[in-house]
């Protein structure tokens, strides 16, 4: 990092020693998923647990908008719980940001992944005993939402603790293809299972595979407020420092905006309905919509499992610009593309980048901040993940409305790359950006 920088902003932090004395991986071992980081127990733990709930909330991320359009019908209304889960999530990962920061994390872990296995309990007894609510449904969701608001920011913030800090892009590259390979295979194992045990067993299942994760938690070591660390509560006052905390630290701001830029601009979803019936109809509408939706998850668990490729790249900052450019690029050749898997593979592409984003900006935010803020930035880091595609999906569909949709997807992939690119030559402090 060029010191000549404002003093707010963070020093990159120096390579662990153990980093240096690591000998060289050779062979197709440098191109393999680092696994280095399994080597620590507890991150061991931590990381094995995620396996689990990683396809287990995937079965309820199913089961609870086909409950939704059994019961009434309507997308409309599988539409507005959706939304009825957003504002809890954007809420308490704000709020459960500032708890981490303010007390135990192993404890806010357990406390939080308990409250979530009970909500999943709740969910498997509305659905079992025939009660057919969508507002006890809604209701649910908010609160699940609301646990996993609290839940994410702790856990997030537990990594930097378990593992030493050269291993950090690793660690993000195993815990991210782990949650890419669950958004694959949760919704496939939902759609074979739902026609052979009913809805109701899938909420159960979920909340059995959540004990596995609070057991796992359990045997996690303290992880307290380090020493030395002012004794803060959580409340408005310590949410505000946390965002002022942003605004006097650029890099971590850029990697905050790196990631809407790519997600608001770029992310097409909402048009996969009207371009597998319009532009892929062809290929078999199912299909096509299918394969749209699977894309960019699998080439996100690809690029984690060749992720021995970039886990030890030092310049953390050109790889979140480049990983940016990347995706903008590939969501750009797939709007022009109208043949399906030429598209689906430009949208595998961008699944790459994508991992490689998430990755380094992880590892941005857990090295640059300082663990009594590090919270914080993971609360914010949750609600700019789970707001930026829903904001897509608005600027989406009235674009595709407007300029139909591949030119919608076209000129927002083009809006990536050119303002990422702007960004970066523009504000220097990403691209200086290096451990």
């Amino acid at each position: 990092m060029d010191t000549s920088e404002s003093s707010t902003e963070p020093q990159s932090p120096a390579p662990a020693a153990e980093e240096e004395q690591a000998p060289p991986r050779r062979g197709w071992r440098r191109w393999a998923m680092d696994t280095r980081p399994l080597r620590v127990p507890a991150y061991r733990r931590l990381w094995s647990s995620t396996i689990v709930t990683a396809v287990g909330s995937q079965l309820t991320a199913v089961a609870v908008p086909k409950q939704i359009y059994d019961i009434t019908g309507s997308s409309a209304w599988v539409g507005a719980a959706s939304l009825a889960g957003l504002l809890p999530l954007i809420v308490f990962a704000l709020w459960g940001g500032a708890v981490a920061d303010s007390m135990d994390r192993r404890k806010l872990l357990l406390i939080t992944n308990g409250g979530i296995a009970v909500t999943s309990l709740l969910f498997w007894l509305q659905a079992v005993t025939g009660l057919e609510s969508v507002a006890a449904l809604m209701l649910l969701l908010a609160l699940q939402q609301a646990f996993w608001g609290l839940n994410a920011p702790a856990r997030n913030a537990s990594i930097a603790r378990l593992v030493p800090e050269a291993q950090l892009p690793a660690a993000n590259a195993l815990g991210s293809t782990v949650m890419q390979t669950g958004q694959v295979v949760g919704p496939l194992l939902a759609g074979a299972l739902i026609p052979v045990i009913g809805l109701p067993e899938l909420y159960l299942i979920d909340a059995l595979a959540l004990c596995v994760t609070v057991w796992a938690v359990y045997r996690l070591p303290a992880l307290p407020p380090l020493a030395g660390s002012t004794t803060r509560r959580a409340g408005v006052r310590e949410i505000a420092e946390g965002f002022r905390y942003i605004s006097l630290h650029k890099v971590l701001l850029l990697s905050f905006l790196a990631d809407i830029i790519a997600m608001v601009f770029g992310m097409p979803r909402a048009l996969f309905p009207q371009l597998a019936a319009e532009t892929y109809g062809s290929y078999g509408e199912g299909l096509a919509l299918g394969l749209l939706f699977a894309a960019i998850p699998i080439g996100a668990v690809l690029g984690g499992l060749f992720s021995g490729t970039f886990s030890r790249a030092r310049r953390h900052g050109w790889m979140v610009i480049g990983a940016v450019v990347t995706w903008g690029a590939a969501i750009t050749g797939f709007g022009l593309s109208g043949n399906l898997w030429i598209g689906a593979a430009f949208l595998a592409v961008a699944g790459v980048a994508d991992m490689v984003s998430m990755v380094f900006r992880g590892a941005i935010l857990l090295s640059a901040a300082t663990d009594e803020m590090r919270g914080r930035m993971q609360g914010v880091f949750t609600v700019v993940v789970a707001g930026g595609p829903r904001l897509a999906d608005v600027l989406h569909g009235t674009a595709g409305s407007a300029f139909g949709p591949r030119a919608a997807v076209a000129g927002g992939g083009l809006l990536v790359v050119a303002v990422m690119l702007a960004l970066a030559a523009a504000v220097p402090a990403l691209r200086r950006y290096r451990v």
